[in-house]
């Protein structure tokens, strides 16, 4: 994706901006109506419109969408525009006009999480985006220690101990605190960092994908930092559905994806690098000659699907349309009618804490004491076979597997109740 070539053209598109400009799709200025300052969590006909807007499979209640996410109807069909165009005129397009067009769109995607558009640069996803980070990151030694836990992803986790093979760093493990409170989260990687004084670099995981536990990530970024301690940040479930700003939390360096909660096409995603720390992230290895041209020189991806990075535009516009406020508080609403209203409840084990802070709209349950792989599985598939809810069990957890509940800004009050009667009859069935 990066050649030599394609960098000139990227330089002259700097220059032509003016003339490529940022746009709002006619698409995206259709649902713009449904935009409202003062809109409500619980205003279910402003909701029904949204849900209006994208196109969901009736043969289920779909509450796993933490996979990626749909993209709305105005999305997919510019999409499908961005698509026919990029195939019809190929590289005539893709060698003169491409870089062009994309760069409005790392431009909106850079004001929205609030940093400068060079320290981000298009990647395939959020796994692509962090593994550069953790493969490029050139300040570790042998006998430095690098941490992470047991909420964080498996790839992720796995490119860690690669660090031990290829850099000689010793692995520190924890595992996060159940039932967790804000303090303690904080208090978990203190106590670690007491334990282990050679640790030199976390992984932190923004919202965790088993879970969907919300760390206090800019507490633990400035205390990594006041001893030292670089933090790389995998913000994959979190941009999107939090409302927050890089800049704000202080993350250094961070992986994110724009197919889960901006949502965009599948495959694409950015990885950022803060100004003033780009040297402490290798070049790629195809990159070398171009070690200066900001964040985009620490990842090489080769020829990507360019409809997508184009499409990103629409689906922030999308996105925006609504606006990140406004959508987290309909997820925690979702979230809470059916987590908060059944926790307490003899036989279940809610899995996140209801602090708001700490949450969000993935959450994450189990029968109580059934912690199994095996019968959470088994769990997922009485949801779909007997309620037709569809969900999907998560392991690698300290205290045991579970199951996952993940709305989306199309799932109704209805369907989180229809999960609510379903794991009533469950729990009961169970005692």
């Amino acid at each position: 994706m990066t050649s030599a070539l394609d960098r000139r053209a990227l330089m002259a598109g700097a220059m032509t901006a003016g003339i490529a400009g940022t746009f709002l799709p006619a698409s995206a200025r259709a649902a713009a109506p449904l935009a409202r300052a003062d809109i409500r969590a619980d205003d279910n006909a402003y909701w029904a419109k949204i849900a209006a807007q994208f196109d969901v499979t009736p043969d289920v209640v779909q509450l796993e969408n933490g996979n990626w996410g749909s993209m709305a109807r105005p999305v997919e069909q510019a999409y499908q525009r961005h698509l026919h165009k990029v195939n019809s005129a190929k590289s005539f397009y893709a060698r003169r006009g491409l870089w062009g067009d994309l760069m409005p769109v790392r431009a909106r995607a850079a004001a929205l999480l609030g940093v400068a558009p060079e320290e981000i640069a298009f990647t395939r996803g959020a796994t692509e985006a962090l593994q550069t980070l953790i493969a490029g990151y050139n300040r570790l030694r042998p006998g430095d220690q690098v941490l992470y836990s047991d909420l964080d992803y498996d790839s992720t986790q796995a490119a860690f101990r690669w660090l031990k093979q290829r850099r000689g760093a010793d692995l520190v493990t924890i595992a996060v605190p159940e039932p967790a409170t804000h303090q303690s989260l904080i208090d978990t990687y203190a106590a670690a960092l007491d334990a282990h004084p050679k640790v030199r670099l976390i992984l932190l995981t923004h919202v965790g994908h088993r879970t969907g536990l919300v760390m206090p990530v800019k507490e633990i970024i400035a205390l990594a930092r006041s001893r030292g301690v670089d933090v790389i940040l995998d913000s994959a479930h979190a941009w999107g559905q939090l409302d927050f700003k890089l800049d704000e939390i202080g993350s250094d360096f961070t992986g994110l994806t724009c197919q889960k909660w901006i949502g965009a096409p599948m495959g694409v995603g950015l990885v950022h690098i803060r100004r003033g720390r780009l040297d402490a992230i290798d070049p790629n290895m195809s990159e070398v000659g171009n070690a200066d041209h900001g964040t985009a020189s620490r990842v090489h991806t080769g020829t990507p699907s360019y409809a997508g990075y184009l499409a990103l535009d629409d689906a922030l516009a999308f996105h925006e349309t609504i606006g990140t406020p406004a959508k987290e508080a309909r997820l925690r609403h979702l979230r809470n009618r059916w987590a908060e209203t059944l926790r307490g409840h003899p036989g279940l084990e809610i899995l996140t804490p209801s602090d708001p802070r700490l949450t969000c709209a993935l959450t994450s349950f189990r029968l109580r004491g059934r912690t199994s792989v095996k019968d959470n599985m088994a769990l997922a598939a009485t949801l779909l076979d007997r309620f037709g809810i569809f969900t999907v069990h998560r392991e690698g957890i300290a205290s045991g597997a579970c199951v996952r509940v993940t709305p989306a800004i199309f799932t109704s009050e209805a369907d989180i109740d229809r999960l609510v009667a379903g794991l009533r009859i469950l729990a009961s069935e169970a005692r």
